[in-house]
């Protein structure tokens, strides 16, 4: 096997930064050891550590709760860090709030189970308004998100656009054009005012008048306000009128609990997490493990429980690793290949083994991150991506002919333009293994 992934690595004619190893789970042999010490950006591999951390500290039961409090005609939106609250699970506590109250004198959102700091360290300052880095609050809805679908208008005018949720919280300016020819033709874009930090969406571009509908989704400024916009109009449209919106602080020992949405089990989540590899999502299962010691929950507390996890249980030197966010998105997050291997070896002896595995997607897997790889080998492959601009990497679990059970964790850093032939490259790796 080594001869054939060296000839692997020679002829793909790559030229980067790379640490890989591979060793078998059943009687703990290294198959291949590349740099496996070599410190490197995980990206989103970085969400193997978050998962595990989770189930050992949260537990696959975990729930995360939504409240409504209330007293006299006043009330409180209380967010527990849920990274799956749908409109849908709103719309169902106005519901249920407007049985009871028709007018509401003022409505206050509390995020205070987390704390105000909405982005990680070391996320790049101009992600502006791309998905991937939405902010983070304890009180979040649909990915902190607005979904845009475009689709062609007749020909020479704007583009239609439709969006989701429909919300005066944000505004949305359209200056889309719709063409048939594709001489000069510029994308469609959708900024965001994101550096004077306001909701104001301006989409750009054209569109092809056969084009089909087209979908995107950009990340909104304060989603605390933004739940609580939302919260405001579902109760309005269920016939209950809140006259304020407030996140002014105040004390909620004089309420009393009125009603609860709690989300499907963490379990539910973290194959969200790990399959979609959702950004949002690994944050607030960070900070909810730091709030299990102190409120608020913070980066700092949650990876702190991290790191101690890694070097108690898992035995890993965490003073030769750096943790700044759990989803990978920080450039500041530095791993080895060993130290992956360290994990996915201990993760597949614990008692955590069948639910970890199940968070991960196959080759192949739909909504994956696999969903284009390894479409043959998806009953042979478990594993989890990483990718941010020249970073590439790939870390889980094969089922080999020849070696049984094997753990792999391939890191590429340092490389510039398209990542398909880094991608190929992994690929033929884990075929490799398999087929050896």
């Amino acid at each position: 096997m080594i001869k054939k992934i060296n000839k692997l690595i020679v002829d793909s004619g790559v030229d980067l930064n790379m640490s890989i190893q591979i060793v078998s789970l059943g009687d703990n042999k290294t198959l291949y050891d590349y740099n496996s010490q070599k410190l490197l950006m995980p990206a989103s591999t970085n969400k193997l550590y978050t998962c595990a951390a989770s189930l050992h500290y949260l537990g696959k039961n975990h729930r995360f709760k939504t409240q409504v409090l209330a007293r006299k005609n006043n009330l409180i939106l209380r967010g527990g860090g849920d990274p799956d609250l749908t409109i849908d699970k709103l719309d169902s506590l106005s519901i249920e709030v407007s049985k009871k109250y028709k007018s509401i004198d003022t409505l206050f959102v509390d995020d205070s189970f987390l704390d105000s700091l909405n982005y990680g360290e070391g996320w790049m300052w101009d992600e502006g308004p791309w998905w991937y880095a939405a902010p983070i609050s304890a009180l979040s809805i649909n990915d902190n998100c607005v979904n845009f679908y475009i689709e062609p208008g007749p020909l020479g005018q704007n583009a239609v656009v439709n969006y989701f949720p429909k919300t005066s919280y944000i505004n949305v300016s359209n200056k889309s054009l719709t063409v048939n020819d594709t001489l000069d033709f510029k994308k469609i874009r959708i900024d965001r005012n994101w550096v004077s930090s306001k909701n104001d969406f301006i989409i750009h571009g054209e569109i092809m008048d056969t084009a089909r509908i087209d979908t995107f989704y950009r990340n909104i400024n304060n989603p605390t306000i933004f739940v609580g916009t939302i919260f405001k109009e579902l109760l309005k449209k269920n016939g209950s009128t809140v006259k304020h919106l407030s996140t002014i602080s105040k004390n909620s020992d004089d309420y009393f609990d009125l009603i609860e949405h709690q989300s499907d089990s963490l379990l539910v989540s973290a194959k969200n997490l790990m399959n979609e590899s959702d950004n949002l999502t690994a944050e607030l299962f960070i900070k909810s493990i730091g709030a299990l010691d102190t409120l608020p929950g913070t980066w700092k507390t949650g990876l702190d429980s991290v790191k101690s996890f890694l070097a108690k249980e898992v035995l890993i030197d965490t003073s030769n690793i750096r943790l700044a966010d759990g989803s990978g998105v920080s450039r500041y997050n530095l791993t080895s290949s060993a130290q992956l291997i360290d994990l996915l070896k201990w993760m597949y002896k614990s008692d955590y083994k069948n639910d970890f595995i199940y968070t991960l997607p196959g080759g192949g897997w739909p909504k994956s991150t696999l969903e284009k790889r390894l479409i043959s080998e998806a009953g042979l492959v478990r594993a989890k991506t990483g990718g941010l601009s020249g970073a590439r990497n790939l870390a889980g679990y094969i089922t080999s002919k020849k070696y049984g059970d094997v753990a792999f964790a391939i890191l590429m850093n340092g490389y510039i333009g398209s990542s398909s032939k880094y991608t190929r490259l992994q690929n033929q790796i884990v075929k490799a293994v398999i087929y050896d």
